[in-house]
């Protein structure tokens, strides 16, 4: 074990694998924002919104789209309504709730998803489908998906 700047223990495997984790994040994260530029598409993260809006055909309320990003809650305000603007979703009352408003991704939002899907695709394939095999993939999931259902505290 060890002693970290906060005092608190940390396993050095732990500490190994966290490190790990970060770089291959902020690694297929750049390679995925850097096939997207090349082919001038728009960032992953206007993908992140188009594909979950597209796994939510009967619409989403901001703050549950916000829980299933992968981006920082206080970006998506203003992605939203650039999105928005660029006709790419809508929003719409929430039949459920009179305040409420629902988002919806637009035909032109799909497209654009379908257009970008095949960049993001290959970023996928080049750095986990040609690296890890079916198995290595399934124990990765495994693993981070045990991670993720940790409370944060």
């Amino acid at each position: 074990m060890v002693k970290n700047e906060s005092q608190a223990l940390v396993s050095e495997a732990a500490e190994t694998a966290w490190i790990a984790l970060l770089r291959a994040h902020r690694d297929a994260t750049n390679a995925a924002e850097a096939a997207l530029r090349a082919a001038k598409l728009p960032s992953l993260y206007w993908y992140d919104v188009l594909l979950e809006l597209k796994r939510a055909p009967e619409g989403l309320r901001a703050v549950d789209l916000e829980r299933r990003l992968l981006i920082a809650q206080y970006n998506v305000s203003r992605l939203l309504k650039r999105m928005e603007q660029a006709g790419l979703l809508k929003r719409a009352p929430d039949p459920a709730d009179a305040r409420g408003r629902l988002l919806f991704l637009t035909k032109q939002g799909l497209v654009l998803q379908k257009k970008m899907w095949p960049h993001y695709a290959g970023v996928i394939e080049r750095r986990l489908g040609a690296t890890l095999s079916e198995a290595e993939a399934h124990r990765l999931t495994a693993l981070l998906s045990k991670v993720d259902e940790q409370d944060p505290a």
